[in-house]
């Protein structure tokens, strides 16, 4: 199963520098980032939810942006906030 979302996503390269972790929580002095997420509407790299701040779920909820993807290596699988549904 799929969604429009999912279909219609592309893969920008990312905005930001992502070398040393999620950009947002190493700004703030934070290193207890879990892994990272790459927004394929505008490429913000931020955390994942497993994440004390959740940046990456925080950047959905402020820009209505619905699909991220994986960014750590060896990973290719895409989520869906919008629908709720994984896609690769």
């Amino acid at each position: 199963m799929t969604c429009l979302h999912l279909k219609e996503s592309g893969d920008p390269a990312p905005q930001s520098a992502y070398e040393d972790g999620c950009p947002e929580c190493v700004a703030a002095g934070h290193h207890d980032w879990v892994h990272l997420r790459l927004c394929l509407t505008c490429g913000k790299v931020a955390c994942c939810d497993s994440s004390p701040r959740r940046h990456m779920s925080a950047h959905h909820q402020e820009s209505g942006h619905p699909v991220m993807r994986s960014f750590e290596p060896g990973e290719n699988w895409k989520w869906c906030f919008d629908d709720e549904l994984l896609g690769y």
